[in-house]
């Protein structure tokens, strides 16, 4: 018998997340009313857990994008869907290799004897406010599997080591910048899902730049394509990202 239609498809552990990338198509001067779909972000915003950011893209490859977070995979693709459907989804137009679907997850690599290990957890699993910056960085990434430099051909105790130095070397920009680690394994064509936020896009260059050095991404780190967003309200997003709004 087939499931029953818009049957919740929520995680046994951790929340969705959602980020989705746009262009926007035809002429950036004629009047878009995003009413509609303005209605459907506040109407998503007023369920428990519900989160999203709006952002415009700086640069070139993309114009606009969203981070969605829910607990119900099913509300995600709803509100996507339903988006699409608007005027406003008429005029964006998806770019695939940017937008990506995760998880919420607490990292195996997190050492049991930190006294603040379930708070670690809980944060992570849910991010229940996530931070009001001005910037967001996002971008993919997996780990090699190349021979010499294949992350699942080590043990757990070496892989912890090595986590444990990139963990706190990300630590040391505590203040500067927030992280936003999600799985994506199984999910998406890549493995996990980095967010960043900060004021500071120094911040961001600097903490990539940094981390890069670090044994675990020097050796076994794959990224994908970085995205760079100025966050904003639903429709101020749009206008900065060029939209005309009727």
């Amino acid at each position: 018998m087939p499931r029953v239609t818009n049957a919740p498809a929520i995680p046994s552990e951790g929340w969705g997340v959602l980020h989705l990338v746009f262009e926007i198509a035809g002429s950036r001067n004629e009047p878009v009313a995003v009413a509609e779909a303005q209605a459907l972000v506040e109407a998503f915003l007023e369920e428990q857990d519900a989160q999203l950011i709006a952002f415009s893209v700086v640069g070139a490859g993309a114009d606009f994008g969203l981070i969605l977070v829910h607990p119900d995979l099913t509300r995600l693709h709803a509100l996507h869907r339903d988006l699409m459907r608007t005027q406003l989804g008429e005029f964006l137009v998806e770019v695939p290799d940017r937008s990506i679907l995760s998880i919420t997850e607490a990292s195996e690599y997190i050492n049991p004897d930190n006294p603040n290990v379930e708070e670690l957890r809980e944060g992570r699993l849910h991010p229940h406010n996530l931070p009001g910056t001005r910037l967001v960085c996002i971008y993919p990434m997996s780990k090699s599997r190349d021979v010499g430099a294949n992350w699942y051909a080590q043990d757990f105790e070496e892989r912890r080591r090595l986590m444990g130095g990139h963990g706190r070397l990300g630590g040391t920009f505590r203040g500067r910048v927030s992280q936003m680690i999600t799985a994506a394994t199984g999910l998406s064509d890549w493995e996990w899902q980095v967010t960043l936020f900060a004021d500071d896009p120094k911040a961001i260059k600097d903490i990539v730049y940094e981390m890069r050095y670090d044994e675990a991404s020097a050796i076994y780190g794959i990224f994908g394509p970085f995205t760079i967003g100025l966050t904003a309200p639903f429709a101020d997003a749009l206008r900065e990202a060029g939209l005309t709004i009727a």
